[in-house]
């Protein structure tokens, strides 16, 4: 069975074969876990795991025979003596790495294939696309610290992509371990269907032993953890288990018809009778069983291995769509679909694209089709991973998880089928929109390729890092998911790829507008011996509304509607009467206009929502020409601009904030101080949700600044609105802020 666990590293090569593992079908489980204060307690219990999972072939160790401290080491660890990558140099500086790591090993016959996903909200995209592939979750939660930030935002995509999950509470052994007080909290979070499946004897300083409700036996491991001895249930314990068990027994009944008929015949169910029923109620969601383990002592780890492989669901249990809606249900028979959900790049080897099977089989050097492009790619060579290690295998078969290299034009999100199936769309992942937004430049010009080649090769392996450069503000902008994610960008620029960087605030895409008719004229005049050139309009320009009425005093013999690239309208009337104009020159005074809307008159920002009229002008027999009359009707243009109540308009963003309810007043305050305006309140599970509408120009920061006001608690999501009026003061401010900088340049 293949299970996915979350943290903190980057895979390194080693390759042999693996022959034993072709015809195994395998289950996939993530592990999650958000402790900010104490990762190390998730990365020791993703070790411990580890010392159970036997390696493929010869890659330089074996797990099966290493303590976790050893294979905390073949992972690759965080001392501060170890550089081996890119990944665990960032760990040393942040505590935190920005990817996935992944793990395939077998244990008690059954495959399993972990995914470790950082431990940041910054790099939840990270988290989302584990959470698309596999078919369970273990959320780690810390027993000194109960429900944290990270449990609460992770617990959210559970819900959302509906995914089976389990509860680990780890480090038992500390002296602050409060395991009731941890499972309180889950209950009253996350409901009653957060079911005890084992509960420590003696949690603390000297934590060795818990008690099985399933087994209804008490596991007892030596100093040092390991293997532990199965004893019967001490009589101090017996009322206490028994009474947690029939809970644990009745959830596990819910669910199945035969099993609640058995419990009302005989009140009780055998441990094959609970785990089958447990497995029922994972699958739906109907049973959230808890688990103990002190990873650092190695403790329970083993068993929680064990119930995940006979608890887990399976592929087969799980359906994914096709965008058509064809059922993909990981029948090995099936023709092959497969789902790249992450894309990596390493040194010497390029692109690393991780997938997986959600249909059919793959095998070595077979052709496939991307169903984006429609052109073939050859998988060239297939792996699966282990820690550091990656294992060269023949094939991977429908529910596997696996990677290959050296694919010419797929990228994350596309799917790769047989021919018998070539155009078959899996549904994409969907990664977030970004909160945090700032421009970077170099800090040498001559660097300027390199900074947009790298970003881009950086958007490749993290989709939710977006990179353009606008042409309007005149800057690269890069957006992602928060301060942290951000300034993870500048860590390799300063320590990889060696070029200095610097980020600055954003400009903000103003826009311009109108708010009363007004007319104007200009003649453009121009003698230098010979031809000249010589330009008359006369125009009258109002804000454009839908369904507006044409003035009565022109007769309108031609209109034009143009939709703006960036927003809005510009319609253009042809009122001219009597050859004043000569038709010909018409498309010269509207490019003269458009380009003025490109640029427009009050700060240099778009313009939008305009009708204009051409009702009058002159021309000349001999000078009047295109570019002539471009600049007359662009300079008509900007000088009735400026007389119709020009007003700047800046974007409004919808903003939804999910913050605890103790902090909910807080957030109010600082978004209100932002010029926000509240559109409403609502509840979401345990969480208060917050509705605003708040001006682009107010949510610079604002990731960190939300981080600081609720500790971490709270998260945000922003999208486009609208544009609206500046108010007059911010409007007066701009002006003042465009006059400077033109004056500089």
């Amino acid at each position: 069975m293949t299970k996915k666990i979350f943290i903190f590293f980057l895979l390194l090569l080693a390759f042999t074969s693996c022959e034993r593992y072709i015809d195994v079908v395998p289950d996939n489980v993530a592990t999650i876990d958000y402790a900010f204060r104490n990762k190390v307690g998730a990365e020791k219990f993703m070790a411990s795991c580890y010392t159970y999972l036997p390696s493929f072939g010869d890659i330089n160790a074996d797990p099966a025979i290493m303590g976790s401290d050893e294979i905390w080491s073949f992972m690759g660890t965080t001392d501060m003596t170890d550089n081996y990558s890119y990944d665990i140099l960032l760990n040393k500086q942040t505590s935190n790495t920005p990817y996935d790591n992944y793990w395939t090993g077998e244990y008690n016959g059954k495959k399993i294939n972990f995914i470790d996903t950082p431990g940041f909200p910054d790099f939840i995209g990270e988290v989302i696309a584990a959470l698309n592939v596999v078919d369970a979750a273990v959320m780690v939660v810390n027993a000194q610290n109960g429900i944290e930030v990270g449990t609460e935002i992770n617990w959210r995509y559970t819900v959302k992509y509906n995914t089976p999950l389990f509860f680990v509470i780890n480090q038992l052994e500390h002296e602050k371990a409060n395991f009731d007080e941890t499972v309180r909290q889950l209950k009253e979070v996350y409901g009653e269907k957060v079911t005890i499946a084992q509960y420590p004897v003696n949690a603390g300083v000297g934590f060795n032993s818990l008690i099985d409700l399933v087994m209804m036996k008490m596991l007892k491991f030596p100093v040092g953890g390991g293997k532990p001895e199965v004893l019967d249930i001490p009589a101090n314990e017996k009322e206490k288990s028994e009474e947690l068990q029939k809970s644990l027994i009745e959830s596990a009944a819910a669910g199945d018809d035969s099993l609640m008929e058995i419990f009302f015949e005989k009140e009780t169910l055998t441990p094959e009778e609970i785990q089958k029923g447990i497995k029922s109620g994972i699958r739906k969601r109907d049973i959230l069983p808890v688990f103990c383990v002190s990873a650092k002592q190695n403790m329970g780890v083993a068993r929680l291995m064990e119930f995940i492989g006979n608890a887990a669901p399976e592929p087969t249990d799980s359906v994914r769509k096709t965008k058509e809606g064809k059922e993909l249900k990981s029948s090995i028979s099936d023709p092959l679909s497969l789902l790249v959900f992450k894309t990596s790049m390493e040194p010497h080897l390029g692109e690393v694209s991780f997938f997986r099977v959600f249909a059919g089989e793959v095998a070595e050097s077979i052709d496939v089709t991307n169903a984006r492009t429609r052109n073939k790619e050859r998988m060239t060579q297939l792996f699966v991973s282990a820690g550091k290690n990656r294992q060269k295998v023949e094939k991977l078969v429908a529910g596997d998880i696996g990677s290959t290299i050296k694919l010419k034009e797929t990228r994350t999100n596309d799917t790769l089928n047989s021919v018998k199936n070539p155009n078959d769309i899996i549904e994409p992942i969907i990664f977030p929109d970004p909160i945090y937004r700032t421009a970077v430049k170099a800090v040498n010009s001559s660097d300027d390729e390199k900074l947009g080649t790298i970003l881009n090769e950086m958007h490749k392996t993290d989709p939710t890092l977006l990179v353009g450069f606008s042409k309007e503000l005149r800057q690269l902008l890069v957006e992602g998911q928060g301060e942290f994610h951000i300034n993870t960008v500048k860590w390799f620029f300063d320590n990889v790829y060696k070029i200095g960087i610097e980020f600055i605030a954003p400009r903000i895409p103003y826009r311009e507008t109108i708010t009363k008719p007004a007319k104007s004229m200009y003649r453009h005049k121009k003698q230098s011996g010979g031809a000249g050139q010589f330009g008359e309009v006369w125009l009258l320009i109002q804000p454009y509304f839908e369904g507006m009425a044409n003035p009565t005093e022109f007769p309108v013999r031609g209109k034009e509607e143009h939709i703006l690239p960036w927003g809005g309208k510009l319609v253009y009337h042809n009122c001219v009467v009597g050859g004043a104009i000569d038709a010909r020159f018409q498309p010269a005074i509207l490019k003269g206009i458009m380009e003025k809307m490109e640029q427009g008159p009050l700060t240099g920002s778009y313009a939008r929502d305009i009708a204009v009229y051409i009702y009058d002008g002159k021309m000349h027999p001999v000078d009047s020409n295109e570019i002539s009359f471009k600049l007359a009707g662009r300079n008509a243009f900007s000088q009735a601009f400026k007389e119709a109540g020009p007003k700047i308009l800046e974007p409004i963003y919808d903003v939804e904030v999910l913050v605890p309810d103790e902090r909910m007043g807080d957030v109010i305050t600082d978004l209100q101080g932002r010029r926000g305006v509240m559109m409403g309140m609502d509840s979401d599970g345990n969480m208060k949700k917050i509705l605003a509408r708040v001006p682009l120009a107010e949510m610079n920061r604002y990731s960190t600044a939300l981080s600081s006001i609720t500790s971490g608690r709270a998260t945000y999501s922003m999208k486009f609105a609208e544009y609206a009026q500046v108010p007059s003061d911010v409007q007066g401010k701009l002006l003042k802020e465009y006059e400077a900088h033109q004056e500089e340049e």
